[in-house]
């Protein structure tokens, strides 16, 4: 084996590949990543088993073959290198990696004992705006439970051509607050339902928001098949194993009208809340939001045994009823910071109910946040 390629396209491959491979107690070779130089160019490969990325390298490929090395040593070293030429060959069990006026060897493991990484099958296919799915994947993965007590809740719900959207929705919720997402899918049209692993959803953002600085296509590719998704865009791959199960039908706890609803400014409403939050008894983060029609304000106000207690208004359009509600205020400010907008609007039922959270005059975004029981 040995090519030729630029430091930059080598680091930027690396990154693609090197986020997937990790520690593996039984595995070892998992670790590593597969170099495999063909005629037609150099492919990168890493897995953990429940996820594989593949990534095109461009380069000048002399002498064919394939070995694995560790992805954290490669990867951090290449980073090192100057902006120059990169030659690699194999030399017997070890990779030479020549660079300006450095040479190399990066000890390693043959190719053969690298598990193989199926193709899928391409069933359901899809093409989307990049932008918009990275968008709506990094606002809801957040809410999956990082636990796996409950499975199905420590994905990503992927509906597509549902009855309740002509188009994608992507949903996620840990029974204590819920984030949904729709978006506009550009190419396809089959109805399908996925649960995708939350780690593969946030490793799905990370190489689009990567490719993206590198001017990337317009478009990413989705394939969904029985128990796999794929995601191709520009020179990369990422297939992933779904989760098993049905997701709970959480579009029954998304209130549909509001006996209170308030608007505010989202800067501000953060402010008030990470000030009423160092008040707060630790493990319940509990503020209450005071929705007052008559004075058109929202009141926050929280209270501990340790830090003291504290209380502010903000001005608001308030519609409807007198309301209040007690919310955990970190699951609050996760919400808000997804709105991406100016004007907020909270929408409330009574103090045992879900309330909902969304940009004002928008729909295509909403939080749902439980209450805190008294």
């Amino acid at each position: 084996m040995k090519f030729i390629c630029t430091k930059e396209n080598l680091s930027y491959s690396l990154d693609l590949v090197s986020g997937v491979a990790g520690r593996h107690a039984s595995l070892p070779i998992l670790s590593n990543i597969l170099v495999q130089a063909e005629t037609s160019g150099v492919r990168l490969v890493s897995t953990n088993l429940e996820m594989a990325t593949k990534a095109n390298l461009r380069a000048k490929v002399d002498e064919t073959g394939s070995f694995t090395v560790p992805a954290k040593t490669l990867t951090d070293f290449v980073h090192l290198l100057p902006d120059e030429q990169v030659e690699i060959s194999l030399q017997e069990n070890e990779l030479s990696i020549k660079c300006g006026n450095s040479s190399t060897k990066i000890k390693g493991a043959p190719a053969d004992e690298y598990p193989v990484v199926p193709e899928i099958e391409e069933q359901h296919a899809y093409a989307i705006n990049a932008d918009k799915f990275k968008d709506a994947l990094s606002r809801v993965v957040f809410a999956s439970a990082k636990n796996e007590i409950r499975p199905e809740l420590s994905g990503v719900y992927f509906g597509l051509f549902t009855e309740r959207h002509a188009g994608m929705i992507l949903a996620a919720t840990d029974s204590f607050r819920l984030a949904e997402k729709k978006l506009e899918v550009e190419q396809g049209s089959d109805e399908a339902r996925a649960i995708v692993p939350a780690r593969t959803a946030y490793e799905m953002s990370r190489l689009v928001s990567l490719a993206k600085n590198k001017q990337g296509e317009a478009q990413i590719r989705l394939w969904l098949s029985d128990g796999q998704i794929a995601m191709r865009y520009d020179d990369f791959e990422v297939s992933s194993r779904l989760v098993e199960g049905k997701y709970p039908d959480y579009a029954q706890i998304i209130p549909t009208k509001t006996k209170t609803t308030a608007s505010f400014p989202v800067g501000v409403m953060v402010n008030k809340i990470k000030a009423a939050s160092l008040f707060t008894a630790t493990g319940v983060n509990a503020v209450s939001f005071d929705l007052n029609a008559g004075q058109g304000t929202i009141g926050l106000s929280s209270t501990s045994t340790q830090t003291g207690e504290h209380s502010s208004e903000i001005e608001s359009e308030v519609v409807g009823e007198e309301n209040s509600i007690l919310l955990n205020h970190r699951y609050v400010l996760d919400g808000l910071q997804n709105l991406n907008n100016e004007d907020g609007e909270l929408g409330v039922n009574s103090s045992d109910t879900p309330c909902v959270f969304k940009a004002k005059s928008k729909d295509d975004y909403v939080y749902v946040v439980m209450p805190i029981r008294q």
